[in-house]
């Protein structure tokens, strides 16, 4: 094969598909990336961690179409250091790739494209679009409680079920939870729940960045496809079942606090910078218009703070993980979150106000 490309283009194109590489492979050629130089023009870059797979489409003037691989890692490397503005010079023969650009010059080994490993899709028969921006805020409102307990594998991922009319992402690690609630779109109905894995769901999420319009989503029970722009994700999906997480959501709790997100946010982080690095604990007192945020830590001492907010039920003291509370208080946009409080054993819901697509449910500590 023999090919030419912009530097840009090949750097970002490698920026996206090196990162599904794992750094440390058993598999020799697991560490490389296809790279196919297409008789229409084009390249075809591949990569998999036998999980997860990513396939990209860029331009670039081909003389010679053929397919080799090479170290995906070496050669992000190599068009990092290039120089700006060049062009890419990829000539494969015999067992070997020659890279020029401008008056650098490279030799890397290549392996044969037959021993490269290609997920085999079968049957996707759910197939639906979801805009970009709607998939941004699945994946920026849940992935911060997906949990990476090993031993949990079913948690290790956003689930993703259809209810009805409405379409649900959810995670949790068990201490807190969060999920989102969409309109189902045309084409979801009778999907079957699916686990989509933390590493798919953090490349999904770069890959998002550079996509306006819809993404087309394909799936089965056990795969998942992505198509976006000029790239397509394809992956595994975790083989497990989901907990029956409607169960935790708590529909009863009758002491509701409003507060401004940011200074609460703001407030717990302060406090939190003498708590021990391991409870990471923090004592909310409420009582009428009045919160107090504290910590005592018998290394550090103590910190407290009042923090305004609106709060006109029976008085009492409830303690959070700060570093769950404040990952929670992120995702909220507005200028008010509702906290609905039962009692200190029990868990708090969390939300914008009844109209939003998002609530979080956070367990409470022992403090």
């Amino acid at each position: 094969m023999k090919a030419t490309i912009e530097r840009a283009t090949l750097l970002k194109s490698l920026g996206h598909v090196q990162s599904v590489v794992e750094r440390r492979n058993t598999i020799p050629i697991l560490s490389n990336v296809l790279i196919e130089a297409l008789p229409e023009g084009g390249i075809r870059l591949m990569a998999t961690d036998l999980d997860l797979q990513i396939l990209e489409t860029i331009d670039a003037k081909v003389e010679t179409a053929g397919t080799t691989t090479v170290s995906a890692h070496t050669l992000f490397e190599i068009a990092r250091k290039l120089q700006e503005g060049s062009e890419v010079s990829l000539n494969a023969a015999d067992g070997k790739m020659a890279i020029k650009a401008s008056r650098s010059n490279f030799n890397l080994p290549t392996l044969p494209r037959d021993d490269f490993p290609i997920i085999a899709e079968g049957e996707l028969p759910t197939k639906f679009e979801l805009p970009a921006a709607t998939l941004r805020q699945i994946i920026d409102k849940t992935r911060f409680a997906i949990s990476t307990e090993e031993t949990r594998y079913y948690l290790n991922g956003i689930f993703l079920h259809v209810v009805d009319d409405v379409m649900k992402a959810a995670a949790t690690d068990g201490h807190r939870l969060a999920r989102v609630t969409v309109a189902r779109p045309d084409g979801a109905e009778g999907m079957p729940d699916i686990i989509i894995p933390r590493k798919c769901i953090g490349e999904l999420r770069k890959l998002l960045d550079e996509v306006e319009g819809s993404v087309e989503i394909s799936l089965s029970a056990t795969k998942i496809r992505f198509v976006l722009g000029h790239a397509v994700l394809v992956s595994k999906l975790i083989d497990g079942t989901f907990p029956d997480y409607s169960r935790v959501i708590p529909t009863g709790n009758d002491k509701i606090l409003k507060i401004d997100p940011k200074s609460f946010m703001q407030g717990v982080d302060r406090v939190a910078t003498i708590a021990s690095e391991k409870t990471r604990a923090v004592k909310m007192a409420l009582d009428r218009d009045k919160i107090t945020l504290s910590v005592t830590s018998p290394e550090n001492g103590t910190a407290a703070e009042e923090v305004p907010g609106e709060y006109s039920a029976t008085g009492f003291e409830i303690g959070f993980n700060a570093k769950y509370l404040m990952d929670i208080l992120a995702q909220i946009e507005g200028d008010s979150v509702e906290v609905h409080l039962a009692d200190a054993a029990a868990p708090t819901l969390l939300r914008e106000n009844d109209k939003a697509a998002a609530l979080y449910v956070l367990m409470p500590m022992r403090v």
